[in-house]
């Protein structure tokens, strides 16, 4: 069985650092890169491509609000028309760094509240879903398992990669249980490596009642913005390998050749 592993990466900004992102390019199989909307700039971007393209990661875009403020977390309400330049825009100035690297944009994974809000709101999820298929067909479009996103994506036969969250706990009706909550976020390596197998082999998400929902599963995503993350990550991936899993970066997975 195959799965892949992906992480958001090139997000150097007030918010957040980019320091560990090499170590990261040697656990993960994708990028999702900040194209400079959210965070990032041409240096982090030029970085992440190198590094992937070094070490056999595929690389993707990882556009967001145009709002470095507020790291893209805020909630904006734009037009169909507006949503779709963001879209096509930022995939394009990563694409660009791309080429000069000899490489190419094979994924697209929506960033912070536009991800969020398109994972509720159906008309907003088609606005994306139209926009990455009008730049290409081949384009992989990497979305949360179970959400709105995935419905728009399915009804216009697109590429999809389903992920899960790897440090994150679920609500019974599939969402994220909100960072407000205490039990938000799993922080204990050996919990989150054991969180992740369960879900990637019965290809369920693990609520946090102890519920489990069947959906689709090719893509773990992790997040390593500290040393104790970056462990987690180490033991997720070994772990995964451990028990006979097949890492693939999205672009070279067998459902998408």
């Amino acid at each position: 069985m195959e799965i892949n592993i992906n992480c958001d990466l090139g997000e150097k900004s007030k918010h957040h650092s980019n320091k560990y992102d090499p170590d990261l390019l040697d656990i993960v199989n994708s990028a999702n890169v900040a194209c400079g909307f959210h965070a990032g700039d041409e240096e982090s971007m030029n970085q992440v491509v190198q590094i992937s393209k070094k070490n056999g990661v595929s690389i993707g875009a990882h556009p967001s609000f145009n709002d470095p403020e507020n790291f893209g977390r805020q909630r904006m309400n734009l037009a169909p028309e507006e949503v779709r330049k963001l879209i096509i825009d930022q995939y394009e100035i990563l694409q660009k760094i791309a080429q000069d690297h000899g490489e190419n944009v094979t994924h697209i994974k929506p960033h912070g509240a536009l991800n969020n809000m398109a994972c509720e709101d159906i008309e907003l999820a088609t606005t994306l879903a139209k926009a990455i298929n009008e730049i290409s067909k081949d384009l992989i479009y990497l979305v949360p398992t179970g959400s709105k996103m995935e419905q728009a994506a399915k009804k216009l036969d697109m590429k999809i990669a389903c992920e899960i969250f790897a440090d994150r706990t679920y609500e019974d009706d599939g969402n994220l249980v909100s960072r407000k909550k205490p039990h938000a976020l799993i922080t204990d390596p050996e919990e989150a490596k054991k969180h992740v197998l369960s879900m990637v082999k019965n290809q369920a998400l693990n609520c946090h009642s102890g519920k489990q929902i069947p959906c689709e599963i090719d893509s773990v995503c992790i997040h390593g913005d500290n040393e104790s993350s970056l462990a987690t990550a180490r033991s997720i991936r070994e772990n995964l390998i451990e028990n006979g899993l097949h890492l693939k970066p999205l672009s070279q997975m067998e459902k998408f050749l």
